[in-house]
């Protein structure tokens, strides 16, 4: 069984497959949590960084490893500058943090199959230069994490993906490196974005291959192969007519998606709809996205989605908070 510690990606790390025993979620010193579980069994503890106070302090994550085993710790990364530089990443290894990750869908591989020191040697700055004015020295570019290919996919007929991941582009290319790409259609064209790409079933995969500088490609799936994503995203547009059609088409389809990732787009379900619809079917939704103007450069809605996947330089006023501007 296993504990999660989080924080920011509390909602995140609740979409895991996995056996857990505890979470608890806010912020903690590391002393905290020693005092919480020093004497609790656990498999592997995944800890959500900005669960820990100050945790940009590097200093802190050698508190960690010294009062941790380190081989029992999953750390899943923020998003931040500061802890992607290549400085902060090559002091994780130091201390023997080996299991570190950006990406939620990599944490229950990192579970059963643990990174060793070969895993992440090349994290590690052997000679750094301690001497040098700090003022003087250019800020290493931040080492690349994993890239997150994150399909979507329309469960019920015509449920927006296509849309939906042009405004998700349009808002992450505000911070990220982000592609675009549908698998066997042509529906991007009528966006006259020419940033947006196509790609049939037989070159969806190289064409992956040579965007490999990209932070996160959205994949509209279609027809195409899950295998292709790191995650994937399951839209279901909860209208009745919509619902009572899938489940005339599929009586088992909730079976098939439990523990998936579901989002309920161009949804007009409140709150309690919401938990009435999870009731009913046996699901959890990751998310509820209502009817949007696509046409808009800045939907807050849209910006809420996306910090809740993770993208948490897209999060200003936590982030104008955390550096204390006013």
């Amino acid at each position: 069984m296993n504990v999660i510690v989080s924080n920011k990606y509390q909602s995140l790390l609740g979409t895991l497959n996995i056996d857990v025993i505890k979470t608890i979620n806010g912020e903690f010193t590391v002393q905290d949590l020693v005092n919480q579980f020093n004497n609790f069994f656990y498999n592997k503890m995944i800890i959500d960084v900005t669960a820990i106070k100050n945790y940009e302090n590097i200093n802190i994550m050698r508190e960690l490893s010294l009062n941790f085993e380190m081989d029992k710790i999953i750390l899943l990364l923020d998003d931040s500058p500061k802890v992607n530089n290549a400085n902060y990443l090559s002091q994780l290894v130091s201390y023997g943090i080996y299991n570190f990750t950006r990406s939620v869908d990599a944490i229950p591989f990192l579970i059963d199959n643990p990174n060793s020191y070969k895993d992440v040697a090349a994290y590690q700055n052997l000679n750094p230069d301690t001497n040098l004015d700090s003022k003087k020295v250019k800020e290493i570019a931040p080492v690349k994490m994993e890239q997150r290919v994150i399909g979507f996919k329309n469960v019920t007929e015509h449920a927006g993906a296509t849309t939906l991941i042009y405004m998700l582009k349009k808002h992450l290319q505000e911070e990220y490196k982000v592609k675009a790409i549908e698998v066997n259609a042509t529906d991007f064209e009528y966006f006259n974005d020419k940033s947006l790409e196509s790609a049939d079933f037989m070159n969806i995969s190289i064409r992956l291959a040579n965007n490999s500088d990209a932070e996160v490609i959205l994949v509209d799936l279609n027809d195409g192969p899950e295998t292709i994503c790191t995650e994937v995203i399951y839209l279901i547009e909860p209208g009745i007519l919509k619902l009572n059609k899938l489940i005339r088409e599929d009586r088992k389809i909730f079976d098939k998606l439990k523990n998936k990732k579901i989002v309920l787009n161009r949804s007009v379900l409140n709150n309690q709809d919401v938990h009435d619809f999870e009731r009913e079917s046996g699901s959890k939704v990751f998310f509820n996205i209502p009817c949007l103007d696509e046409k808009l450069d800045n939907n807050k809605k849209i910006t809420e989605f996306l910090i809740a996947l993770g993208f948490s330089r897209l999060d200003v006023e936590n982030n104008n908070k955390k550096f204390g501007i006013l």
